[in-house]
């Protein structure tokens, strides 16, 4: 195990960049996140500019995580039988691939709904064979289980840190030069990520895969093994409910940058920033923490403060407030589902891996397209505000139910 330098390897928040590969992992993907939040904010806004409708700002949310639903599974069972280095080459050079398509179709002057639509729903395929092998490939380059929560907390780190940086860089590059410049960054940032797995020494890395059966047969026995492992099988339910009624929120965000606060796509980067903010000041917090051990009652936790920061921003009209609630959000959202991920990864069976990995990327990613869909008709229909304070309520009564019945706090 190659340990760059004397202070990581004494520093418990950064212990996991001790492994090369990893090192590589986290430069790579770091830089690529970037783009993929700058485009992001982008197409939502573009969406919202094109259209000004909040039901197809629901629908263009809901084609973009509808893979999710269908196909995750299936990633989960490729994660398992393949290579996920060689898996997540392929998916990084794809999603570069989509993202000139929009560059292209933007500069040429006649880009429709549709279109957007049409490449956001091919890019929901890709991640959804992407997603699965991503979280389980960090089992692959960071070798002593003990590394591994700090690994998912510093993946945690990365992704919220590119959430700060994107939502804002987004706001600023639409308003100096237009959608079509963050397509371009994105597709260019994916050059990043594609190196550093090219140049991994994955050789000495040996990963676990069973006796190759039938994919359908090796999902349903992962199936199997999810629901028969109370622990899992009650972090996947809650992951459900929270992806259906809580993830959704994010979608609506360019409705009420623009309508409730009145505000542009740099109001709109700001308040996504936010909750990376928050998000990253999470992210720390568990990359800190030694062990798995008490994260469940953290699981429910910030579900609460998650829903109460959604009602308290349906009835903020005040952006430095809403800044403040937008923080809370990221807070809890990042906390709960990083927290699951951890929790997850430290008690599956090698083998099954990549499978409960997707189930666990499932529940939250295959709830979230007909929450998108149900949130952008109920937003045009009941208002924004009834349906942020609605959504925020069901995510509090969920954490005391799932609390008090399955008792996810018990470790």
């Amino acid at each position: 195990m190659e340990k760059p330098t004397e202070y990581l390897s004494k520093s418990p928040a950064l212990r996991a960049l001790t492994y090369r590969n990893y090192q590589l992992f986290f430069t790579g993907h770091g830089l690529s996140l970037i783009g993929t939040w700058v485009q992001q904010v982008a197409v939502s806004w573009l969406v919202y500019r094109l259209t000004d409708s909040a039901l197809l700002l629901g629908i263009a949310g809901f084609a973009g995580t509808i893979p999710c639903f269908f196909l995750t599974p299936l990633g989960g069972v490729c994660a398992d039988r393949w290579s996920r280095r060689k898996i997540l080459i392929t998916t990084q050079f794809l999603s570069m691939l989509l993202a000139f398509i929009l560059a292209l179709l933007f500069f040429s002057g006649a880009i429709v709904i549709w279109q957007i639509i049409a490449v956001s729903f091919l890019l929901g395929c890709v991640n959804a064979f992407d997603m699965p092998a991503r979280h389980s490939f960090v089992y692959d380059i960071v070798t002593v289980k003990e590394d591994l929560g700090n690994a998912i907390a510093l993946n945690a780190l990365l992704f919220n840190g590119a959430r700060i940086i994107g939502p804002t860089a987004a706001g600023m590059i639409i308003a100096r030069s237009g959608e079509g410049a963050c397509f371009v960054i994105n597709a260019l940032s994916f050059i990043a990520v594609l190196i550093a797995l090219s140049a991994m020494r994955i050789d000495a890395i040996k990963i676990s895969v069973e006796k190759r059966q039938h994919p359908l047969k090796e999902l349903l026995l992962g199936l199997k093994y999810a629901l028969g492992f109370r622990k899992i099988r009650n972090i996947l339910f809650f992951g459900t409910v929270i992806g259906f009624v809580g993830m959704p929120y994010g979608v609506l965000m360019p409705m009420y940058a623009k309508d409730t606060l009145h505000g542009n796509s740099a109001t709109l980067g700001f308040l996504t920033g936010a909750a990376g903010i928050g998000a990253l000041a999470g992210a720390l917090y568990l990359a800190r923490r030694k062990s798995a051990y008490g994260l469940g009652n953290i699981i429910m936790a910030t579900c609460v403060v998650f829903g109460t920061g959604i009602v308290l921003l349906s009835m903020s009209k005040s952006f430095p407030v809403s800044l403040v609630l937008m923080f809370f959000c990221g807070l809890g959202l990042m906390l709960q589902t990083a927290s699951s991920n951890v929790t997850l990864q430290s008690i599956v069976q090698d083998d099954m891996r990549g499978r409960i990995m997707s189930f666990y990327i499932f529940s939250f990613m295959g709830a979230a397209p007909f929450g998108c869909l149900i949130a952008g008709a109920a937003a045009a229909r009941i208002g924004l505000e009834n349906t942020l304070m609605i959504s925020g309520a069901v995510c509090i009564a969920t954490a005391g139910v799932f609390h008090s019945v399955f008792k996810m706090g018990k470790d």
